[in-house]
């Protein structure tokens, strides 16, 4: 049979195991990973990660077997003391959240690692298999396993929709919570506990050492896309459950890979292809943007160089040889023929030869970026008396970026004044 259509099909109990607990790992762990990484509490994921190795040891323990949900409960309470562990020492001493991260982390994770070796070495045979704790083996999971998974992803879930607004109000501005009357120390209590919940259901499918990667990665891919908090939480949710089916699919058609590294590598493709091509905020967009910026910049200083020497000669519209425009402001001449070629498809300037004239349109965007220029300048000296000798470089920025309705206030601020700092005409459109 076909590994695609045999795998999705879901006739195997095994595969169906290993997709649900999967899905519901990556998934809720990915909802309750969004509030962390906007609460700037990315490490704490980690923490937690590290420190619920030694509670699954004791979990052990105490029931002599692998039971899923005595483990959970070992797990909870360590993961629990380790934040309050970073909690007491940020407060009560000099040392800062991340050095107190690093020393609780390797301390309980020493700890856990001395356990699962005493554990080992005492001859109980249900120990086997207790190791994947570290790294994680989704593969091996069973319908025990499953129904307390579905438990507590339920729990994440309800808590989450039930507190959405809260969590979210507490992610952006605490100190306006707080004054409203929300009980800030509780919510983040509530919230601390569903970080823990979600990292003790996770670690079996990727293990203490990758477990940050599914609470966080989905979260920050999802910022990349949008910045509406719902939208975000879907975006993250479907990311993180996108990567556990990926991760059981290619661990299902090649045995020999395991299961959770596989989905932390494809949540963290998603996260590097977020990175570079997501709109608005992706490198790509971002490098295109900046570019269609220093264009526009380049293209409206030419402009404006053309002005002012059809002010000169009380003609805009001679034609120009290029040192005219290098002797006002410095470019390259392949750099500036680059720019006035480009003027020229759009329409602003015309060419003669070798020389190049404004066009009507082009006198009047030129003119438009002389007005902001001056006007700027004789609002810097009026309203914020700086000298008129020092207010040429702002204008020369905020020339670029003046919207027309700031403009137009900017007009009926100064009451429509004629000259500027320098007494030199502001150019109105007649």
């Amino acid at each position: 049979m076909n590994p695609l259509i045999e795998f999705f099909s879901f006739s195997d109990p095994n595969i169906r195991y290993v997709v649900l607990g999967s899905v519901l790992l990556t998934a809720s762990s990915a909802i309750v990973g969004t509030f962390t990484f906007l609460n700037k509490r990315s490490l704490i994921g980690d923490a937690i990660a590290h420190a619920v190795l030694p509670g699954i040891c004791l979990g052990f323990i105490v029931a002599g077997t692998k039971n899923p949900l005595v483990l959970i409960i070992g797990a909870f309470i360590t993961g629990w003391l380790s934040l309050i562990v970073v909690e007491y020492i940020t407060r009560k001493t000099r040392i800062k959240e991340d050095t107190a991260i690093g020393l609780v982390l390797s301390v309980f994770f020493g700890i856990g690692i001395l356990m699962l070796t005493v554990i080992q070495k005492s001859g109980n045979a249900s120990q086997s298999g207790l190791d994947h704790f570290l790294f994680g083996k989704a593969a091996a999971l069973v319908g025990s396993d499953l129904i307390a998974f579905l438990i507590v992803a339920g729990i994440l879930l309800i808590v989450v929709y039930m507190m959405f607004k809260e969590f979210a109000l507490l992610a952006f501005d605490k100190a306006y919570a707080k004054s409203i009357g929300y009980p800030v120390r509780t919510l983040e209590l509530i919230l601390t506990s569903l970080i823990v919940l979600a990292v003790v259901i996770g670690i079996q499918a990727v293990g203490v050492v990758l477990m940050a990667a599914i609470l966080i990665t989905p979260a920050a891919a999802a910022r990349f896309w949008t910045d509406k908090v719902v939208i975000m939480v879907f975006l993250a949710s479907a990311f993180g459950a996108f990567s556990g089916l990926a991760g059981a699919y290619i661990s299902f058609v090649a045995p020999a890979m395991p299961t959770g590294p596989w989905i932390v590598i494809v949540i963290s493709t998603i996260a590097f292809i977020s990175f570079f091509l997501a709109p608005k905020r992706g490198v790509v967009y971002r490098l295109i943007r900046q570019n269609n910026i220093r264009q526009t910049i380049n293209n409206e200083n030419v402009l404006k160089v053309l002005y002012q020497l059809g002010e000169e000669n009380k003609n805009f519209f001679i034609p120009r040889h290029l040192d005219e425009i290098i002797r006002r402001r410095k470019y390259e001449k392949s750099t500036l023929q680059s720019i006035l070629r480009r003027l020229l498809n759009q329409g602003y300037v015309e060419q003669t030869g070798n020389l190049w004239s404004l066009s009507d349109a082009g006198k009047n965007k030129a003119q438009r970026v002389v007005k902001i220029h001056r006007l700027w300048e004789l609002y810097l000296t009026t309203y914020m008396k700086i000298a008129p000798d020092h207010v040429h470089e702002d204008a020369e920025t905020i020339e670029h970026l003046l919207t027309p309705e700031l403009e137009a206030e900017l007009e009926k601020q100064l009451g429509y004044a004629k000259l500027d700092p320098h007494q030199t005409n502001i150019p109105y459109h007649e």
